[in-house]
């Protein structure tokens, strides 16, 4: 826990329109996720727009996963010392600017520079679950917070189509000028409605400690994102598999030592904060997978037996109830957090998760198959992510929020890039020959659902040891532990499940 006690941030005032408050922040994690399915209809393309290569190309995807691994911790610490309100306006700032680089870009450089910038917005979710915490009741903030978590997903589902038919239509610069737009307006909605949080720590920001964790999460993400390009076994992999393990675990020893660390290892160590983040990583892993699988299978040709030889709109559109599946979810989510704690309503989720992906292993061979079982798996999704945020503020002192709501957000986009590692993997090697083509196999695709499953089922017997929790500890209230509880619940949740 920090040295350095919290205080009210200078000419801090609560909210006149908590209703307000908690639209523009859903607003601003919608547009946020909206950067994230921005170029998937654009990939196979951006080689000839960009004139570059296609394993170049990819550095406009690449680009923004490393940006966004660096700047979810980084900027949920300065949240919490300076303003979470100020991070949130230079994310959103960061974000346009970003948009708008792309939308000059007619070379792969400004691509990637303009790519990185939208990374760097990535943590504007937790800092809002953050603000939602200092600012909103009690009363308000379970179902509050799953609508702020729910939106990561709402996003990336509407985006979708909605790039999908801009792309087929118009110039592919408008993508990017219309998120610069959208950006621009979550920018001053925020700026007029949102307050500044009255809880900050202070004290002296530990650059060291953030350049060492940058340093570790570049390396282990570029060896698995570009591992399958350059090869498992090559020594640009292994060399950069290396260097994560030795520098994360030199960065864990500095953080254990110093006075105002970057991320307190001690809290993270906390039954409640580590189990919430290894099942983070596990449904990260889970849900991704859906995202993965369910565009190839509308995209093959129908000759294959398997594929539904659909267009990328298409793959759009069966996807969008997902989306709105998860919002309505977040209402359902929060009323049982209320009633039997998070803990319950994670266990819920991944179960609901886990159940999409056996459905779809039978379920795979029309159109109408597909929007069930995205949308089977969007409510369960709906439900892990409302109970996520709720068991780290149950955990964590008010002053540490937006840094473990970032460590958290880290800890699914973790668990998103082992996803796409090990389901391309699996996915390149289960493979049919189609006139002369390698294409996927069915079995590659069910074997693909059948690790997604096994990885919502491992949130779930993660979950089973997390303590079990008052309502008003569901809520978000301050964690009431002591200084020595980090040390008792570890130790705790290696003999004892609830």
């Amino acid at each position: 826990m920090s040295d350095t006690l919290a205080r009210p941030a200078a000419g801090g005032s609560a909210p006149p329109r908590p209703n307000a408050v908690v639209a523009v922040l859903a607003l601003a994690g919608i547009v946020v996720s909206l950067m994230q399915t921005l170029v998937i209809p654009i990939v196979p393309k951006l080689p000839t727009y960009l004139d570059a290569s296609p394993s170049d190309a990819t550095w406009a995807v690449t680009a923004t996963l490393l940006a966004a691994a660096v700047a979810t911790p980084v900027v949920g610490r300065l949240g919490d010392m300076f303003g979470k309100r100020r991070m949130l306006l230079l994310s959103l700032v960061l974000l346009v600017a970003g948009s708008v680089v792309c939308a000059l870009s007619e070379s792969l450089v400004p691509m990637i520079v303009g790519r990185t910038l939208q990374g760097l917005a990535a943590a504007v979710v937790p800092l809002g679950i953050s603000i939602m915490r200092d600012e909103l009741p009690p009363e308000r903030l379970a179902g509050s917070t799953a609508l702020m978590s729910a939106s990561l997903g709402v996003g990336g589902a509407l985006g979708l189509p909605t790039a999908a038919f801009i792309a087929d239509r118009y110039d592919w610069h408008v993508l990017f000028w219309a998120s610069a737009a959208l950006a621009a307006a979550a920018l001053a909605a925020v700026a007029t409605v949102v307050p500044e949080s009255k809880v900050r720590t202070g004290g002296r920001f530990d650059l060291v400690g953030s350049l060492g964790l940058s340093a570790g999460l570049v390396s282990l993400l570029l060896a698995v994102s570009k591992g399958a390009d350059w090869g498992w076994t090559s020594a640009t992999t292994l060399g950069l598999f290396a260097a994560a393990v030795v520098v994360l675990l030199s960065w864990g020893a500095y953080e254990l030592r110093a006075r105002q660390p970057l991320v307190d290892l001690r809290t993270t160590a906390r039954r409640q904060v580590l189990f919430t983040n290894l099942a983070s990583v596990a449904l990260g892993f889970s849900m991704f997978a859906m995202s993965l699988v369910l565009p190839q299978l509308l995209q093959l040709p129908e000759q294959t037996g398997y594929g539904l030889g659909k267009s990328m709109l298409t793959v759009g559109l069966v996807l969008a109830p997902q989306g709105l599946v998860m919002m309505a979810m977040s209402a359902v989510s929060a009323g049982i957090t209320k009633a039997k704690g998070p803990k319950v309503t994670l266990m819920i989720g991944a179960l609901i998760v886990a159940a999409g992906y056996g459905l779809n292993i039978v379920l795979m061979s029309e159109v109408w198959h597909l929007v069930l079982v995205s949308c089977v798996i969007g409510g369960g999704v709906g439900f892990t992510y409302g109970a996520l945020p709720a068991l780290i503020m149950g955990a964590v002192p008010a002053s540490e929020t937006a840094a473990a709501n970032s460590l958290n957000a880290l800890m699914r986009s973790l668990g998103t890039s082992f996803a796409s590692a090990v389901s391309g993997v699996i996915l390149a090697q289960m493979t049919t020959d189609f006139h002369g083509h390698a294409l996927t196999s069915e079995n590659g695709f069910k074997v693909v659902m059948a690790i997604g499953a096994g990885a919502a089922l491992l949130a779930f017997a993660l979950a089973t040891f997390l303590p079990r929790r008052k309502a008003a500890d569901a809520q978000g209230a301050p964690a009431a532990a002591g200084p020595d509880e980090s040390a008792d619940e570890s130790a705790e949740a290696l003999g004892t499940a609830s």
